[in-house]
C-alpha cells in the first residue's frame, strides 16, 4: 500500500471512536486479506458481465455526465463497463485499498477517469465531502451490515447523498439466500424491506429476484431493486 492510500485509511479511522476503530480495522484486515490472497475472478461474488446492474442503470436513462457512486466497489467489472459506456463522473468506493488497487490495475490508464474513495460506509469521512450524486449503486455490500447502528448509518449517508430525482440500486442477498458470504454473516432482504428502510421519499421502480452463479458453480439468491427519489 503506498503512502497516499495509507493516509486515506488513517483519515477514515480518525472519524471513529476507539471501539469503532477496532471493528473497522478487523473488517479492513479481512477484506484486504481476501483481495491479497485471491485471484479476483475466483471470488464468490465476481461477475464477468454485470448485466443485472446495467439493466437497472439503463432504466435510469442517466446523462453521461451524471454522478454515479458505486459503493463497496471492490474489483467489480461494473466500473469497466461504465467507463467503456462513456460515463464521465464515476466514483468507486471501498473500505479496502487492496480491492481498489486490483480494479485500478485492470483499468490501466482508464483508471484516471474514476474518482477513487477509500472510506467506511458506516462511519464515513470522505464520502461526506463528495456532494450529491445522481445514482447510488450497491451490489452485495448492505447485507454485510448486521448491526442496526451500521444499517442506520448506511441509509443516513445514502439519503444525504442522493439527489432529488436521483436513483438507488441495491442488490442484496434475498431472504431465501445464503446466511453467510466470505465467512461473514449477512442480513438478508426482500424488496419490501429495502423500501421500508428508504421510506416514502423513494419510489420502487423495478425489482427482481436473481440467481447468481458463482465461479465455483454454486448458486446465490439475490434481490435487485431500483428506487427513484421524489422531487420534494
Amino acid at each position: 500500500m503506498n503512502e497516499s492510500r495509507s493516509d486515506d485509511i488513517k483519515e477514515k479511522s480518525c472519524c471513529s471512536s476507539p471501539t469503532e476503530s477496532v471493528i473497522t480495522n478487523d473488517l479492513l484486515e479481512h477484506w484486504n486479506k481476501v483481495y491479497e490472497d485471491s485471484v479476483v475472478s475466483n471470488l464468490g461474488w465476481y461477475e464477468e458481465d454485470p448485466e443485472p446492474s446495467m439493466r437497472m442503470i439503463d432504466l435510469c436513462n442517466l446523462d453521461k455526465r451524471a454522478s454515479l457512486l458505486n459503493v463497496g466497489a471492490g474489483a467489480t467489472t461494473l466500473v469497466d463497463v461504465l467507463v467503456g459506456a462513456g460515463y464521465q463522473n464515476i466514483i468507486a468506493n471501498d473500505l479496502s485499498a487492496h480491492a481498489l488497487d486490483k480494479l485500478k490495475d485492470r483499468l490501466g490508464q482508464e483508471s484516471s477517469k474514476v474518482n477513487w474513495i477509500i472510506d467506511d460506509l458506516t462511519r464515513p469521512c470522505k464520502l461526506n465531502e463528495i456532494g450529491s450524486v445522481d445514482l447510488w449503486h450497491d451490489r452485495a455490500v448492505l447485507h454485510f451490515f448486521n448491526a442496526e447502528a451500521e444499517r442506520d448509518s448506511y441509509f443516513d449517508l445514502l439519503k444525504r447523498l442522493v439527489k432529488k430525482n436521483g436513483f438507488v440500486i441495491i442488490a442484496a442477498f434475498h431472504l431465501e439466500g445464503a446466511p453467510k458470504c466470505c465467512g461473514l454473516p449477512v442480513h438478508r432482504y426482500d424488496a419490501g424491506m429495502l423500501h421500508g428502510r428508504l421510506g416514502n421519499d423513494f419510489a420502487l421502480i423495478e425489482s427482481f429476484d436473481y440467481t447468481y452463479v458463482m465461479p465455483s458453480g454454486d448458486h446465490r439468491e439475490y434481490v435487485y431493486t431500483l428506487f427513484k427519489r421524489n422531487n420534494s
